[in-house]
């Protein structure tokens, strides 16, 4: 049974909900974490296993380890680092402590998880280990440095650790979803408001000409918006398939980006993004 339990992270909404959801349908054992106690006892009464880990607490995620290990008599067979959270504003705007905040969830934290289940899956002889990055791990875009910054960082972190774990049976995957219909958005805004002083900004009118509409409006679906469940798919080839790719790219701009990362001279694809 080790071989299918998996601890999921950011299981509240969007992609860590359905991928709970869906890989218990599956036939997974599926223990699916939220920051909030009420977002886990949302969870409890859907009829999952549910438990808190907050990834900007050391301790809650060792705590949230050891729940999941105790569950299972000592085994764990993949993780989905999965949760995180945006800051949107300009890079001059963004004050450091503020970088910092992020960094501790969307890359401290799956660190910290990863180190704390390696020696289980050393010791049971198999392990994933999958992270969720996204097409701004691979492209840049204006306005979103300080997610950018995160998941540029995750993405090499996540090489590293794959090349590093070739001579162990676990395995290490990225999933590079584009736009996926989420909370995103929403959950962007008290960021925002706590560390960009907008107003003051020289930037002041492009906020109000632009970002502030995106982050405070809802325009409906992006054109290429998919929803959570092709993210759930590609999670399922990562953890079942005997070799797992690198990499899965979720979305058409995904596919579109890697490409134009790989092919087009910098400039040209600094215009490319300059247009988003």
């Amino acid at each position: 049974m080790s071989e299918k339990t998996i601890l999921i992270t950011g299981c509240s909404s969007g992609i860590g909900h359905d991928a709970a959801h869906g890989l218990k349908r599956a036939g997974w054992r599926v223990f699916a974490t939220c920051r909030k106690e009420e977002d886990c006892e949302r969870l409890r009464a859907e009829g999952l296993e549910s438990f808190r880990l907050d990834y900007s607490d050391p301790a809650s995620i060792g705590a949230a380890v050891d729940e999941a290990l105790a569950r299972t008599g000592g085994t764990l067979g993949a993780i989905f680092n999965n949760g995180a959270f945006a800051c949107p504003g300009a890079l001059e705007d963004l004050p450091t402590e503020a970088l910092r905040a992020i960094f501790e969830v969307n890359l401290f934290g799956y660190h910290e998880l990863a180190r704390r289940v390696i020696p289980v899956m050393r010791a049971q002889g198999h392990g994933r280990i999958v992270n969720c990055s996204s097409v701004l791990g691979l492209v840049a875009i204006r306005w979103r440095g300080a997610y950018v910054a995160t998941k540029f960082a995750m993405e090499g972190l996540t090489d590293v650790l794959r090349l590093e774990m070739a001579d162990t049976p676990i395995r290490v995957v990225l999933i590079q979803p584009g736009p996926i219909t989420s909370r995103i958005r929403i959950n962007a805004i008290p960021h925002f408001e706590r560390w960009i002083d907008w107003r003051a900004s020289p930037r002041r009118a492009q906020y109000e000409a632009g970002l502030l509409k995106r982050l405070y409006e809802s325009r409906g679906p992006d054109r290429f918006e998919l929803p959570p469940r092709v993210v759930t798919a590609k999670l399922l080839k990562a953890l079942e398939s005997p070799r797992p790719k690198p990499r899965y790219y979720v979305t058409l701009p995904t596919h579109l980006m890697g490409l134009a990362r790989r092919f087009l001279p910098g400039r040209t694809l600094d215009r490319v993004l300059g247009r988003g």
